[in-house]
């Protein structure tokens, strides 16, 4: 992402980034995962795990691409 929050993500690829919150005593961990179609649409989520955030890219290509 660039620093307005917008996608630099190309298409056919998938970027990630890892990052940290606090939420009262507790730090969670969480991953930001971004995947762009060829045909251009975008695919993005916050998971747990990056393997957690593919499975629910492959759930989405298979409902909205029909591949």
């Amino acid at each position: 992402m660039n620093k307005k929050g917008l996608s630099k993500c190309p298409a056919g690829q998938e970027r990630h980034e890892y990052f940290r919150f606090r939420l009262g005593r507790k730090v969670y961990s969480r991953v930001q995962y971004e995947y762009r179609a060829r045909n251009g649409e975008l695919f993005s989520c916050v998971a747990k795990t990056l393997a957690e955030a593919r499975e629910r890219r492959d759930r989405w290509i298979a409902k909205n691409l029909e591949v």
